[in-house]
């Protein structure tokens, strides 16, 4: 009798295997994410950790996948292996009879039957294992996909925080600026600025005013020095006044004389100034 090959149990079933490695994924992600909110001292860099953490365990997910394809790889040419020598006994059989040696058929025949017998069975662990891998496949791309979603919200949610964060950043300098104290001293600053510019404005109306008095000062010696008249003008009034006196005989006549002698006496004095002066 040909010895029984040895099936292999894999102790993965189709209930157990998807159900076992994915509520393991979901506690030790649950753990983190506990874990990370319970710091929550940088949410970017929670929500990063928290990503590369759920890939590390999308990798050993993917492993067992991996080793779960493997066995029923393994069982399906296990399977192959004994309907090939089934195939092969009972060719065996036929070339027996054909040889007039029907002892040696029915010796061929029963090691067919069990060639058989260890196919079927391992048939029907092949279609459980097929049947568990394929739901854990199903598991998996569904994992795949909400860790991708997951890695976009993770990008909403940083927005989220940062935005947050800015929020309170100006809420904490709007506090800050509650206090009037920085503001009143704004206030002093702008009263002392409008006196300065007070008295910078007197200061300059004075200084405008006594250039006015000046000017007129100016002007009233101006005209004061004019009222003697120049030469020209004080002759053509000593000219009226001798005028209105006019003739008186010869006392007039001698008075004329006396006036032609100052008036060259006069002249004379004047060219004798025009050259020292030359």
């Amino acid at each position: 009798m040909l010895a029984a090959p040895v099936l292999q149990d894999t102790g993965r079933t189709d209930k157990e295997f998807p159900v076992g490695f994915f509520d393991r994924f979901k506690r030790v992600v649950k753990a983190n994410l506990n874990s990370a909110i319970s710091k929550a001292e940088n949410p970017e860099k929670m929500l990063n950790q928290l990503i590369t953490d759920m890939n590390q365990q999308l990798i050993e997910v993917k492993k067992s996948v991996a080793g779960a394809i493997a066995d029923e790889k393994r069982i399906e040419r296990q399977m192959n292996e004994q309907l090939k020598q089934s195939a092969d006994w009972e060719n065996r059989a036929i070339l027996a009879l054909k040889a007039g040696k029907e002892d040696l058929a029915r010796e061929a025949l029963g090691r067919k039957r069990e060639s058989d017998e260890y196919a079927g069975q391992y048939r029907e662990q092949w279609e459980s294992q097929h049947q568990a891998v394929e739901k854990l496949k199903t598991h998996l791309r569904g994992l795949q996909q909400k860790i991708e979603e997951a890695q976009r919200k993770k990008n909403l949610l940083i927005a989220r925080s940062k935005r947050v964060e800015a929020q309170k950043r100006i809420h904490e300098t709007m506090g800050g600026l509650s206090d009037t104290s920085a503001f009143e001293v704004f206030d002093r600053m702008n009263r002392r600025i409008e006196d300065m510019e007070a008295e910078t404005e007197a200061l300059g109306e004075l200084v405008n005013s006594g250039s006015t008095e000046d000017d007129i000062e100016k002007q009233f010696q101006a005209l004061e020095g004019s009222s003697g008249g120049t030469p020209d003008t004080m002759l053509e009034d000593l000219k009226q006044k001798i005028a209105l006196e006019g003739p008186q005989g010869d006392t007039a006549q001698n008075t004329g004389d006396v006036e032609d002698d100052d008036l060259a006496e006069l002249k004379k004095k004047l060219q004798d100034d025009e050259s020292s002066g030359s």
